[in-house]
């Protein structure tokens, strides 16, 4: 009995005629009792007394430019339980596969495996009287070369010029945005702005979407820029992270962009990485507010909301009775804040760096209007430029990838204990930065996309 059997590696190809799949390369599992194919769109129809499911197969490892439509018989419907442990109802087809020489039917459940490294797993039930299983070795039965697959996907191949990119903000006139879209566009990239306000979701094991206004299913993205305003950060994440599970590359990931805007959590994440922040005090009770005043080297000392932004909600208090009192107001109404010392030396000047994909492709240096404390462009600040240090460069650097963000604004104060971080901003302006050094920013943020989407 067992001379009759195969052997077959841990990984093999196989071919789906009837769906018109060409190649898909398979997982190996006999730990699975059924074997599983990715597929998305999952919709089921009648055909005479009969239930058919149509889905949609994305053959090949991170490329969903090709899509196969795809139709069978729909046989059953079952829980099956994921890798990590979760139980799910997935929809059973079956379907001829030919491995080689060899033609037989196979039954599959489909799941969205986006995430999975195999588009396909082939369970315990295809391999009994068929296959004994080696997994020291791959490819026993057939294997194709990457030229191979390319020609048999050749019909599939979209003619592409460009990519197709989706600025996810709020103001389609502000300068950033404008500027984004004209630097796609001379790209020659297709690039369409959503309001991020107006894009909802659909959330479904099988046929997960994301619609905009009217109903418009958005589909076959290729990068997202998201530029989300703080007021929808919450709502902004949930669309990022839809667009994530759907296989679309974000720019900034909506994880990172959420630790950006926990000023908090951003400097327990400096601190945690050696990452040097002027000292900062939270509290909760006003009953220990001289003392948290004292931490900070005391007045004069600055006051942050945690969620304030572009400079609004920061407030300079020039005593320490002036401090505590403010301390324990925003307190007494349950408003979080953060206490930090005020770095004197630096005399309203700031340094911003702009990050993109781990490089400081533009620096300058804002000195703040007459009487202000902090320099920022939006409250009257002057923006010049600025060739910073290698210890700045290091901590800009060293910020952006502890919050894991591809593009930031990272900003600097200059101290007598040397440089030290203020703030990492997740969707930082254009317009000030590029004025300030002549640097094409937005040409850099549409490379960046196409260096890692492998595009030229």
């Amino acid at each position: 009995m067992l001379e009759n059997l195969k052997i077959i590696g841990s990984e093999e190809w196989c071919v789906f005629k009837e769906l018109g799949v060409p190649a898909i390369k398979a997982r190996v599992d006999s730990g699975a009792k059924t074997s599983s194919i990715q597929a998305t769109n999952l919709k089921i129809v009648n055909k005479g007394a009969q239930e058919w499911v149509k889905f949609e197969v994305n053959p090949l490892q991170e490329n969903r430019s090709i899509a196969i439509n795809c139709e069978a018989r729909l046989i059953d419907r079952r829980m099956v339980k994921s890798s990590s442990g979760i139980s799910e109802e997935r929809l059973v087809v079956r379907t001829p596969v030919t491995m080689g020489d060899n033609t037989f039917d196979i039954e599959l459940t489909l799941a969205n495996r986006d995430t999975m490294e195999f588009r396909m797993l082939l369970g315990r039930e295809a391999l009994t009287d068929r296959y004994i299983v080696n997994p020291a070795v791959n490819y026993q039965i057939q294997e194709f070369t990457d030229e191979e697959v390319t020609e048999k996907y050749k019909p599939y191949y979209k003619e592409k010029t460009g990519l197709k990119i989706a600025l996810l903000a709020s103001n389609p006139n502000l300068y950033s945005n404008k500027r984004l879209m004209e630097a796609a566009e001379a790209r020659g990239h297709e690039i369409v702005f959503l309001n991020v306000e107006q894009a909802y979701m659909k959330l479904d094991a099988h046929s997960p979407e994301i619609r905009y206004r009217g109903g418009n299913i958005l589909k076959d993205f290729d990068a997202v820029i998201p530029r989300i305003k703080p007021a929808v950060t919450f709502y902004g994440c949930a669309v990022i992270r839809q667009f994530n599970n759907l296989g679309v590359y974000c720019q900034n990931s909506a994880e990172s962009i959420t630790q950006s805007r926990d000023k908090l959590f951003a400097s327990q994440l400096f601190s945690k990485n050696d990452i040097h922040i002027p000292i900062t005090g939270f509290a909760k009770s006003p009953m220990d507010t001289k003392d948290l005043i004292k931490m900070v080297n005391g007045a004069p000392l600055i006051i942050k909301l945690l969620e304030s932004t572009q400079g609004k909600g920061v407030v300079l208090a020039e005593t320490n009775k002036a401090a505590e009192s403010v301390i324990n107001a925003f307190k007494s109404v349950n408003t979080n804040i953060l206490v930090q010392e005020f770095i004197k030396e630096a005399n309203g000047q700031d340094i911003r760096c702009f990050v993109v994909n781990g490089k400081v492709v533009a620096s300058m240096q804002r000195q703040a209007e007459k009487g202000e404390f902090r320099a920022n462009i939006h409250q009257g600040g002057k923006a010049s430029m600025i060739k910073i240090t290698q210890e700045e460069k290091k901590l800009a650097l060293k910020a952006t990838k502890a919050l894991n963000l591809a593009v930031a604004g990272v900003d600097i104060i200059r101290s007598n204990k040397g440089p030290l971080l203020l703030e990492v901003n997740s969707s930082p302006g254009l317009e000030g930065i590029e004025n300030a050094t002549g640097k094409d920013i937005a040409n850099e943020m549409i490379k960046a996309i196409e260096r890692k989407l492998k595009f030229s």
